[in-house]
């Protein structure tokens, strides 16, 4: 069942937020590997919009074979609504633009501007199913808020590009999306979800796809990023992180999100040989403070009145 009955609500929130920390780590993988997927402006690789429709494609495809092999029910009428608004987020706005912005910028800045993800997405669920966190739930979410974008200034010399833009909208793209997904995992299992949001979209993603293929070659490494986000970002993924969400509820879980920019960092190193510096690990470590201290924050996870 979709919101585990048997569990009680303390066992269902630390389920959880196990399976959002799983999703967590998975798609801290997502922007290293984008990038090596498109390449910078100097070496374009994929185009951002063949990565953006291909990945959205091939795990399509794999969703389809998964429905299939496993009869899942069909979406209701009135749940197409919710599955376009998902799709939208986390289908085309939150792949595009994180990949037109990293042909500007590398993807240990990328991470950290994408580290807004936990605020948006928990002011996104708290508008949308009307919670209401208590106060020192929020001050730490906005604590975490606070280091990340100081870290963005920082790094950036206290200036903002159009790159910065691209991907606070991937961020806005990511909590539409992600709310939407959580309130349909309220009503299916995770991974029909997403397998539907994907299999949905395939009418607009194949022929994209088809109409951007790479008219040149690319390096083996440029597919191998392709390969990854298109399993594991795009698909995968979404199996641990909807079904956490649905079990611990999308405020609280997803606060874990706030360790994904830095454990992306970590990955662009081995990955894209970017560098690592000293500033990096102490506010690493303050935004994992912030999420160690907000988990036991109470939270009022039902509907306001």
């Amino acid at each position: 069942m979709p919101n585990a009955p048997h569990l009680s609500p303390r066992q269902r929130e630390q389920r959880g937020l196990w399976l959002g920390l799983l999703g967590v780590f998975l798609f801290a993988l997502t922007l290293p590997m984008t990038r090596l997927a498109v390449g910078p402006a100097g070496d374009p690789q994929l185009s951002p919009l063949f990565v953006t429709a291909g990945r959205a494609a091939l795990a399509g495809g794999l969703s389809a074979l998964y429905l299939l092999l496993t009869r899942a029910p069909r979406p209701r009428l009135d749940q197409l609504g919710v599955f376009a608004a998902s799709a939208l987020g986390t289908v085309v706005g939150f792949p595009l633009f994180t990949g037109l912005a990293l042909r500007e910028v590398d993807a240990m800045h990328a991470a950290v501007v994408t580290g807004l993800m936990p605020l948006a997405t928990a002011i996104a669920a708290a508008i949308h199913f009307r919670q209401r966190p208590s106060n020192g739930f929020w001050v730490c979410a906005v604590t975490g808020f606070a280091l990340v974008l100081a870290f963005a200034l920082f790094q950036s010399g206290g200036a903002l590009s159009a790159a910065d833009g691209l991907l606070l909208l991937a961020v806005a793209c990511t909590a539409v999306g992600y709310v939407a997904g959580a309130q349909l995992a309220a009503q299916m299992r995770a991974e029909q979800v997403i397998c539907w949001v994907l299999v949905l979209s395939l009418p607009l993603t194949v022929p994209v796809a088809l109409w951007s293929w790479p008219e040149v070659p690319v390096r083996p490494t440029a597919w191998g990023g392709f390969a990854y986000v298109s399993v594991f970002s795009m698909w995968l993924g979404f199996f641990a992180w909807y079904r956490g969400l649905a079990l611990g509820g999308t405020v609280r879980v997803s606060q874990v999100q706030l360790v994904q920019p830095f454990l992306s960092l970590l990955f662009a190193v081995p990955i894209l040989g970017e560098r690592l510096d000293a500033a990096t690990v102490v506010f690493s470590l303050a935004v994992i403070a912030t999420v160690f201290i907000g988990k036991r924050m109470p939270a009022d996870l039902r509907r306001a009145t």
